[in-house]
């Protein structure tokens, strides 16, 4: 069993399902012969050949509308995006036929595509590579959208993604590319789509986060640990459809909830949880929800990037709040 990064993972499993399903084909700009920006595609053209590995122009319209084609006839394509902050050119293709085509068909065609982007920020890239808007996609009906925070779960999702007979919106925490080791078994086994995870149990909070900030989240459960707040983490992965199930199972049982996530707080995937459990969990709960989330800003250049991002302190500062204001 190989100790991989999350960039190792997502090669690994485009590799596997690929030797796997000669349907299955990759596209974009650059993903070839170059293996994609940050070489997340590399060997994939060597091995199976141009006709399934295909390079597109600078033209992420023609990326979006392309693979719905290819979709529609029998084909699984995987299409990567350099940036998901370059992914606005296809929001027509992917909102309006993409999203739409099993609902418009009454279920005679299904599209079974994934659309993959690096996303977040703190590389010291302009705003337009640094973008963390998956609320937008999760907005959408008829559009799955997944972001794995490990190797593990980016190639066992991957893999899951690619088997779906439905779009899915694949963002990879570009800040984490290469941060840590795993080992990962590619064994072909898939994680479950639609379900949260469970990484650490705690009885006093509950912390929900996904992407690169399950790591100082994480970080914060072990610092807290130490000062005696016994912290539940949830890894929510698969942002829509969302496993509510979960999360509000783990609030009953530590009455309290914060959520961490990088982008922008206001009318986000935070907000929508945070909705949701004071529905179902308004009587157990003993404190006000609290979230630790980005500004509501573009996100700003190098210089400035260290007061836009989420560090672990910020997750133990806001636990201590929640926990002193407990009923």
């Amino acid at each position: 069993m190989a100790k991989v990064t999350l960039l190792e993972a997502v090669n690994m499993a485009l590799h596997h399902e690929m030797a796997a399903d000669e349907n299955v084909v990759c596209l974009g700009e650059d993903i070839g012969t170059n293996g994609g920006v940050f070489r997340a595609t590399v060997g994939l053209k060597d091995k199976f050949g141009f006709r399934r590995v295909m390079d597109t122009p600078l033209a992420e319209g023609l990326i979006g509308g392309l693979t719905i084609g290819m979709a529609s006839q029998g084909l699984r394509p995987v299409a990567e995006f350099q940036f998901q902050g370059f992914i606005f050119p296809a929001m027509e293709q992917i909102i309006c036929q993409a999203a739409r085509m099993r609902s418009r068909t009454r279920g005679r065609i299904t599209l079974p595509l994934v659309y993959r982007a690096p996303f977040g920020g703190f590389i010291h890239a302009p705003e337009h590579h640094s973008e963390s808007v998956e609320a937008l996609f999760a907005h959408i009906p008829g559009l799955r959208v997944v972001i794995p925070s490990s190797p593990a779960r980016a190639y066992g999702l991957l893999l899951a993604a690619i088997r779906s007979n439905d779009p899915v919106m694949f963002f990879e925490p570009k800040r984490i590319y290469r941060t840590n080791r795993h080992e990962v078994a590619d064994d072909g086994q898939a994680l479950p789509l639609d379900v949260a995870f469970i990484l650490r149990e705690g009885s006093d909070i509950t912390l929900v986060s996904w992407g690169a900030s399950v790591n100082e989240t994480l970080l914060a459960a072990d610092r807290l640990a130490d000062e005696g707040i016994n912290a539940e983490v949830i890894d929510l992965a698969t942002i829509k459809p969302l496993d509510i199930d979960t999360i509000v199972n783990s609030v009953r049982k530590t009455g309290r909830l914060c959520i961490v996530h990088e982008a922008a707080k206001s009318f986000g995937v935070g907000a929508e949880i945070a909705t949701q459990v004071q529905e179902q969990c308004f009587y157990e709960l003993k404190a006000p929800i609290g979230r630790v989330a980005g500004y509501d800003v573009t996100m700003p250049y190098y210089q400035n990037e260290q007061y836009y991002q989420i560090h672990t302190d910020d997750v133990v500062l806001e636990v201590k709040k929640i926990m002193e204001r407990s009923a």
